[in-house]
């Protein structure tokens, strides 16, 4: 099958938050229980750095962004990434095309740091972040609740090499 990697358009709005609806029914990827409205959604990631992928359908089966993790001036370079994908297209090898891509668009756009929250039982998430190169930089116990368990999130980044 064949996979196309494009720049995210505002037509692609319901579908990423579709896959996110996914992401959120899986009680593995976000402590979030609803999807956001696109605009909400929209509001909460960095304008540029936002990618999709789709198949050769025209179908978009994933999706990644960046998120501001502050407005201050001295974190300016630092983002969140969030990088989803249609349940049945998980664990074919797709998340490091859109990975590579947008650590490289981060990059471009200054960012120095890219983080990443991933809860403590989803070795998936983890093992996959290891192998593009983040580093895990701490352990936040206990940081909330999901359906009432509490869960442990692995804080994870990666640091730019040419920015500095």
């Amino acid at each position: 099958m064949n996979y196309e990697l494009r720049e995210m358009l505002p037509s692609d709005e319901a579908r990423v938050l579709e896959i996110f609806q996914q992401g959120i029914d899986g009680k593995s990827a976000t402590f979030e229980t609803t999807v956001p409205t696109a605009e909400a959604w929209s509001m909460d990631y960095f304008k540029d750095c936002r990618w999709v992928l789709e198949n050769e359908n025209n179908e978009v089966v994933g999706w990644c962004a960046l998120k501001l993790i502050s407005r201050r001036e001295a974190y300016k370079g630092v983002a969140e990434v969030s990088i989803y994908f249609d349940n049945n297209y998980q664990g074919r090898g797709l998340g490091s095309v859109l990975l590579k891509k947008i650590i490289l668009d981060s990059e471009s756009h200054g960012f120095w740091t890219l983080q990443t929250s991933i809860f403590s039982d989803n070795e998936a998430s983890l093992q996959f972040h290891l192998k593009n190169g983040f580093r895990t930089v701490g352990i936040r116990e206990k940081l909330g609740k999901l359906d009432g368990i509490w869960k442990d999130v692995i804080l994870m980044e990666k640091r730019s090499e040419i920015i500095s």
